[in-house]
C-alpha cells in the first residue's frame, strides 16, 4: 500500500480526494498497488467531510510519519506552502502540486531541495488544469528546440471574453456572470490583470528553455480595458480576441516572453477555444506545431492532473525523466523590441494623419456607430509604436485601444 498525505481539502484538494477515492480499484490496477489516503491536512474542522476521520491540523504527524511516501500541495499561494514543501523533502517525502505561485516563485530552489534529498517535485496541475503540457513538454518532445509557446490559460479570462463575444455583453457583467458562476473569486485581480497567466508561461519557459524568469521580469497585461467596441472591430477583421501566455525564441536569438490580449485570425485553432477551457499551442524546431487543449481549471480537472503525478511517482520515481531549471538574471529581451502588427482605435484625428505617421499601407475603417478610426498597422516594434502614437497624440489625437496581432 503506497500511503499518501494531502495539504488542503479546498476544490482541488477535494477533487484529488474523490477521485482517488472514487477510482480506487481502477488505479489499484493501474499502478500495481493501492493508494491510499492516510492523512488530509487542513485547519478546519470539516465534521460533515466523509474524510473526517482522515483530517489532522499538526503538519509534523504527516512528516514525522514513514509511511507517507507522496505529498499533495494543494493549499494555494507561497506560504506555507512553500515551507511545507521543504520540510516534505527534507522528510524523504516526495511533493505533487498545482500550486503555480510557488512553483513560478521557487522552482527552481525546490527542484534543487528534492534532487538533493533524493525524491521528486512534479507539478502537472500547476499550468492548464486538466490539460497535458508539462510531461509532454519533458518527454514527447524532447528531441525538439522550442521556438513558440503559445496559450490560453486561463479560464476565467477566457469565458468573460467569451460571453463579451457571444453575448455582446461589456466586460463588466462578463465578470459579473463569471463570480456568479464560481468561475472568477470575489477578488479576481490574479485573473482579469494577467498573474495568474504570467506564473504559468514563467513555468513553461522555464521548462522549455531550462531557465526561470521571474513573473515580475515578464510584461503583463490584462483584459478589464478591452471595450465593447473592441469586439465589434475584431468580428469585422474577422478574429477573436484572446489573453494568451506567450514565449517565443526568434531566429536571432531574441527570447520574449508576455502576457497580454492578442486579435487572433479565425484560422487559427487558438481563436475557437471557448469558455473556460485552455488552449495551448506549442511550435517545436521537428514536429512543428501541436495543439493542446481542455478543461483549465475546476475540482476534477485539476485533481486528474495532481492524480497524474501521484501515480507516476507511485510506478516508480526512477523511471520519471529527472527536471531542473535554474534562475537567470539575464532576458527575456528587452520587451521594447518586440514586434508584432497592431489594432489600435483612435479619435479626434483623420484618415491621412494616421497613414502619415504609420505608413501608407496602414488599414484605417471609421466606424459610424461609435465616431472611432479602426486601425490596423503594419508591423511595428513597441518601441517604434510608442513612438509614433506619442506623435499622433500631440496632434490632438486619442488612443481609445491598442491590442497586438497574434
Amino acid at each position: 500500500m503506497i500511503e499518501i498525505a494531502i495539504l488542503g481539502l479546498g476544490t482541488v484538494g477535494g477533487g484529488t480526494a474523490d477521485l482517488l477515492e472514487s477510482h480506487k480499484e481502477s488505479i489499484a490496477r493501474r499502478v500495481g498497488d493501492e493508494i491510499h489516503i492516510k492523512y488530509i491536512l487542513d485547519i478546519r474542522e470539516l465534521p460533515e467531510s466523509p474524510y473526517y476521520d482522515r483530517i489532522v491540523h499538526d503538519y509534523n504527524l504527516i512528516l514525522n510519519d514513514p509511511e507517507v511516501q507522496i505529498v499533495a500541495e494543494v493549499i494555494g499561494g507561497s506560504h506555507p506552502a512553500y515551507e511545507f514543501t521543504c520540510q516534505a523533502f527534507d522528510a524523504g517525502k516526495h511533493v505533487v502540486t498545482s500550486n503555480k505561485e510557488v512553483v513560478a516563485t521557487f522552482g527552481d530552489e525546490l527542484l534543487a531541495r528534492a534532487a538533493k534529498n533524493g525524491v521528486r517535485y512534479l507539478f502537472e496541475a500547476s499550468v492548464g488544469g486538466g490539460v497535458p503540457i508539462i510531461k509532454p513538454l519533458q518527454t514527447d518532445l524532447a528531441a525538439n528546440d522550442i521556438l513558440e509557446i503559445s496559450g490560453i490559460m486561463n479560464g476565467t479570462t477566457n469565458y468573460i471574453l467569451t460571453r463579451m463575444f457571444g453575448a455582446g455583453i461589456s466586460f463588466a457583467e462578463a465578470l459579473g456572470e463569471a463570480k456568479a458562476k464560481g468561475y472568477a473569486e470575489a477578488d479576481p485581480t490574479a485573473d482579469v490583470d494577467g498573474i495568474d497567466a504570467c506564473r504559468k508561461i514563467a513555468i513553461l519557459h522555464a521548462i522549455s528553455s531550462g531557465q526561470l524568469i521571474e513573473p515580475a521580469r515578464i510584461h503583463t497585461e490584462g483584459i478589464s480595458a478591452i471595450r465593447s467596441e473592441d469586439v465589434r472591430a475584431a468580428r469585422s477583421f474577422g478574429a477573436e480576441i484572446k489573453l494568451l501566455g506567450r514565449t517565443v525564441s526568434c531566429e536571432n536569438k531574441d527570447t520574449f516572453i508576455m502576457v497580454a490580449p492578442f486579435l487572433i485570425d479565425e484560422g487559427c485553432p487558438l481563436a475557437h477555444v471557448h469558455d473556460v477551457f485552455n488552449g495551448i499551442l506549442v511550435r517545436g524546431s521537428a514536429v512543428g506545431d501541436v495543439m493542446f487543449y481542455g478543461r483549465g481549471a475546476g475540482a476534477l480537472p485539476t485533481a486528474s492532473a495532481v492524480c497524474s503525478d501521484i501515480l507516476s511517482l507511485a510506478k516508480g520515481a526512477s523511471a520519471l525523466p529527472l527536471l531542473t531549471f535554474a534562475r537567470t538574471s539575464e532576458g527575456p529581451t528587452d520587451f521594447g523590441f518586440f514586434s508584432c502588427r497592431r489594432y489600435l482605435a483612435l479619435k479626434n484625428t483623420d484618415e491621412n494623419a494616421v497613414r502619415v505617421i504609420f505608413g501608407a499601407n496602414t488599414s484605417v475603417t471609421p466606424d459610424e456607430e461609435s465616431d472611432e478610426l479602426w486601425v490596423m498597422t503594419e508591423e511595428m516594434t513597441e518601441n517604434a509604436f510608442l513612438q509614433s502614437v506619442s506623435r499622433l497624440e500631440s496632434s490632438g489625437a486619442s488612443l481609445l485601444s491598442h491590442i497586438r496581432v497574434y
